[in-house]
């Protein structure tokens, strides 16, 4: 059954690259077979790194029963992973030289000399692949391509970069679920000081040199995107024009409460040529807030699932095609029997606990939620809500509606009644719901008729509820469904 399963997987995706691709309204993603694709990924940057191959079965087999789709991993990954190895000995370079990949003859994972390290990042690829999962693969995180902070080392330029692109492509040619992402937490343009001097850095040619790699091999329908650092490094004020990058991406990070990514979104998809666009990190759950100043303190606290809801719905109400969760233990996979703890706060949880941590059970919802109702043609619509609509991340609302009007959600972050144009919505009558962002339950209320403004109040329990009102003649399915 498992290989049937798995030879499935590949039919349906479509043998070897660009499973996913940018919809025709440049604004989402979609399957190779015209399905809507919601990116729904999970930041394990140090998967290949730190993790033996039971610890990745546990977490691939948990993440898709949590309905995550994407994983997204480093090859290279930031913390010492060229130069410390993996939880098997291995290391991936030779000589620390990105166009001599360190491999031996054979995987047999008994034979330690035949398992190298690429054995094992092809080990959890394929692991992903038998539960349907894509693997966001960055072949190496920023600060081997640039030294502005880490710890490196700065290996690569413009020649080499193409050669190691071209090398993964080769080797990851006829898998179907590698979606290729660039960057890794660093501006492709910056400002650096040179022995007091501030000056300009600019490392768009070296990325540009590894996607010509990967598409001299996998052809230019590949798609490939880039994760930048966060604030105002997003794609868009730098890279968004490289012909190379098929989708958008920014991080509005783990510095503040206060980001407003949907303004962001917003901008993103004003920018031509149009692109889809998504938050590739927001807020981590349970990360301490701002821990970088030294002063962080108990009372300034964690992002907690609240927050994690409250940035990414708004986020993907105004356009984005999808988000990437992140928990802060998940992506360094903690264990302090292996690895000191990188930026804990005064909490230490481990990542086998916080795998099951309360907003990575929720993330779901939100994609169920998004794939319940008509997809491409959703668009942000703040014009509909006729009560307050709110002034910062604390209160505003969002709301998102079919172009076509057969329906309309609006997020609200507090627990208070809001006030919305029926017109919006097409039909006679109207089926009202309250959408429970904690347990996917929609909950239904009496149909509302007319085409005036109307108020709405949520349940009273819950501090966060999505607002969703049909055509009643669509007869579409409770939201979540």
């Amino acid at each position: 059954m498992k290989l049937f399963l798995t030879l499935f997987f590949l039919t349906i995706a479509g043998a070897g690259h660009g499973q996913i691709k940018v919809a025709p309204n440049n604004r989402f993603l979609e399957t190779t077979d015209g399905k809507p694709f919601f990116w729904l990924g999970d930041t394990d940057w140090e998967l290949f790194h730190r993790m033996t191959r039971e610890e990745a079965e546990e977490l691939i087999n948990i993440r898709s029963g949590q309905g995550f789709n994407v994983l997204q991993a480093v090859a290279l990954a930031e913390f010492n992973g060229v130069r410390e190895p993996n939880r098997y000995g291995d290391f991936p370079l030779n000589n620390e030289d990105p166009t001599q990949l360190l491999v031996t003859p054979g995987n047999n994972p008994a034979n330690a000399y035949e398992y190298d390290y690429w054995d094992h990042v092809d080990f959890i690829i394929n692991k992903a692949a038998e539960k349907g999962m894509y693997i966001g693969l960055l072949p190496t995180w920023g600060d081997k391509v640039t030294q502005q902070w880490g710890e490196g080392p700065v290996i690569f330029n413009e020649k080499n970069a193409e050669v190691y692109g071209s090398i993964l492509a080769n080797r990851y040619s006829k898998n179907w679920n590698i979606i290729w992402i660039l960057g890794g937490d660093r501006p492709a343009v910056y400002k650096r000081k040179v022995n007091g001097v501030e000056k300009e850095g600019n490392d768009v040619a070296i990325w540009r040199s590894m996607a010509t790699g990967i598409e001299s091999v996998l052809g230019k329908g590949t798609f490939i995107t880039y994760h930048p650092s966060g604030g105002e490094f997003r794609t868009t004020n730098y890279i968004h024009n490289e012909a190379w990058l098929d989708m958008n991406a920014f991080q509005s990070g783990h510095g503040s409460r206060e980001s407003d990514p949907w303004r962001w979104v917003k901008e993103d998809l004003a920018i031509q040529p149009q692109k889809p666009t998504l938050d590739m990190e927001p807020c981590y759950e349970d990360h301490p807030v701002n821990p970088w100043d030294g002063k962080w303190t108990r009372q300034r606290g964690y992002f907690t699932a609240y927050d994690v809801r409250a940035r990414i719905y708004r986020g993907v109400f105004a356009g984005a095609c999808g988000v990437t969760y992140g928990h802060h233990q998940i992506w360094q996979f903690l264990n302090t029997e292996l690895y000191p703890p990188i930026n804990p706060g005064d909490t230490i949880i481990g990542w086998k606990k916080a795998v099951h941590a309360e907003g990575a059970n929720e993330m779901q919802y939100l994609k169920n939620l998004m794939l319940s109702r008509p997809y491409f043609t959703r668009v942000a619509d703040q014009s509909m809500i006729k009560s307050a609509v709110g002034t910062t991340y604390v209160d505003i609302v969002s709301a998102t509606r079919d172009e076509n009007e057969s329906y309309a959600m609006i997020y609200l972050p507090q627990n208070s009644p809001v006030k919305i144009d029926l017109s919006k919505i097409t039909g006679r009558s109207k089926n009202v719901w309250w959408y429970d962002v904690r347990t996917g339950v929609a909950i239904k209320e009496k149909p509302v008729s007319g085409n005036g403004i109307k108020a709405f109040t949520p349940p009273k329990t819950g501090k966060d509820w999505v607002l969703v009102i049909d055509d009643a003649a669509k007869k579409f399915e409770a939201p979540g469904k």
